[in-house]
């Protein structure tokens, strides 16, 4: 399928010719519901299939999945070539989903590490096709379970933010609540019990075709090494659909924490309690270990876990200070986490150019600095700062190599000839040299800047600067 003119809307093609005298474009019940008053929420959406493939929706799931783009799944299409697959193929498709008769290919496995290196994630890959669906889905269910979701939770829904999660936790530890009980769901989306999720989602959903379609995605077997293995429970992470599945099901937690009166954090798996003291943290992971044990058949990974202080665990990559009105900060495993992947970049940029090193480098720390703008304990900014410098210069005197070499630049970059023979022939190895007054003389800081280099301190507090401006309407210029 051809792209569409620059200016013009991208468009899905119109197969409304064979749908069996169904109009896609026009009103279907079921979608009324995603955009109704809220005054029936609790009635059960009856004929929600031809809102999931009503064109505009389909038009909006195209374009969304274009937009994340992607690998191929298990046929090898990629989204480069959706457009003219639905061309050929959509009518069918169409027909199938409406019947009740589609059903989907099995998931590619990809294997990620985890963060810090611990073991690997598992991932399943869908094909292109039933991304495209699956995001159709999650369009239209989404308004239909989000608005009834606990302001609790954070976690892959639309308007809330990891951010929003992180300042809450900072406000009950502020209040008063000083310990923590930091769960950890022991391989969640792996064990997702498919039975208990379909009566979550069965609730609000009645059209038996979606509901076939959610359980045939979910049972929709795995692809190694040329074999299908069947899937029987869990839900695999890869898809469109199963950030939201996941908040279904864990909302009967957040309902269970409510419904006691603790104050916590949910993102995603990741569920925070704060309570005031650490007897009353434990007799809640007691209590949360059986009841999510025994209503929503999850596994809660002891070691993993633990009644705390919050200054002692970490939150979505923040941790705070123990002051009465804590500090966020950034916890110390994700420092060591950025360094090990700066180094890997270092290590690669060993032969190039260095201002082709630091073009590499820009988008990783222009991106670790805005996820991190809430942090209020700066130094570790400027530590990394530094270091990044430091092996910056490291990198440029191992190009050098030779000993008149490196006297010769030291000379060119205005270190006087005894000293620059002196520092050329110290015999001390490249880490320290690169930390040694003659390079950071001849580099000073303003030559990183002039190539690019983006200072994490300085980011931070520009995006900082930036986000009090928006909060209190300041009229002033940002620079």
């Amino acid at each position: 399928m051809r792209n569409a003119d620059a200016g013009k809307r991208a468009e899905m093609p119109d197969y409304s010719s064979g749908s069996r005298g169904r109009n896609p474009r026009g009103p279907v019940a079921g979608a009324s519901s995603l955009t109704a008053k809220r005054d029936d929420s609790c009635r059960k959406i009856q004929k929600l299939m031809e809102a999931v493939v009503e064109r505009e929706n389909m038009v909006k799931a195209l374009r969304q999945v274009e937009a994340n783009k992607g690998s191929a799944g298990v046929d090898g299409v990629s989204v480069e070539c959706l457009r003219s697959i639905l061309r050929e193929h959509w009518p069918r498709i169409k027909e199938e989903l409406l019947e009740g008769g589609y059903r989907p290919q099995p998931v590619r496995k990809v294997e990620i590490p985890k963060p810090g290196g611990k073991g690997m994630r598992q991932l399943g890959i869908p094909t292109v096709m039933d991304r495209l669906i699956q995001q159709a889905l999650n369009q239209v269910m989404q308004p239909i379970f989000d608005p009834d979701f606990s302001e609790s939770s954070y976690g892959f829904r639309p308007g809330r933010s990891a951010h929003q999660a992180v300042l809450k936790a900072r406000e009950h530890a502020a209040k008063g609540k000083r310990w923590l009980v930091d769960m950890d769901l022991e391989k969640f989306f792996d064990r997702v019990n498919h039975d208990i999720l379909m009566a979550r989602v069965a609730r609000k959903i009645d059209d038996k075709r979606v509901l076939q379609l959610i359980r045939r995605y979910l049972q929709a077997g795995i692809m190694i090494g040329g074999v299908v293995s069947p899937r029987t429970e869990g839900t695999p992470q890869g898809g469109p659909l199963s950030p939201l599945l996941s908040n279904i099901l864990l909302d009967d937690l957040d309902k269970e924490l409510e419904k006691r009166g603790h104050a916590f954090c949910r993102y995603a798996d990741d569920c925070n309690v704060y309570v005031k003291s650490k007897r009353a943290g434990q007799r809640v992971l007691e209590s949360l270990t059986g009841y999510l044990a025994n209503k929503l058949k999850l596994k809660v990974n002891a070691e993993k876990s633990a009644v705390a202080r919050p200054w002692e665990r970490k939150f979505l990559g923040y941790t705070m200070t123990f002051h009465k009105r804590p500090r966020l900060k950034v916890a110390p495993a994700v420092v060591d986490r950025i360094r090990a992947k700066l180094r890997e970049l270092f290590r690669v940029g060993r032969g190039r150019n260095i201002r082709n090193v630091v073009e590499e480098l820009t988008p990783v720390l222009r991106g670790w600095a805005n996820y991190f703008r809430l942090a209020e304990v700066k130094g570790i900014f400027e530590e990394l700062d530094e270091w990044i410098r430091r092996k910056l210069r490291c990198i440029l005197w191992r190009q050098w190599k030779r000993v008149y070499t490196r006297a010769r630049n030291l000379m060119k970059l205005g270190l006087g000839e005894e000293r620059a023979w002196r520092s050329a022939t110290n015999k001390r190895g490249p880490w320290w040299n690169s930390g040694a007054s003659h390079m950071n003389r001849c580099f000073p800081k303003r030559f990183f800047d002039r190539l690019g280099l983006v200072s994490l301190l300085s980011q931070l507090r520009k995006l900082q600067c930036v986000s009090r401006t928006a909060v209190y309407g300041t009229v002033r210029t940002v620079v």
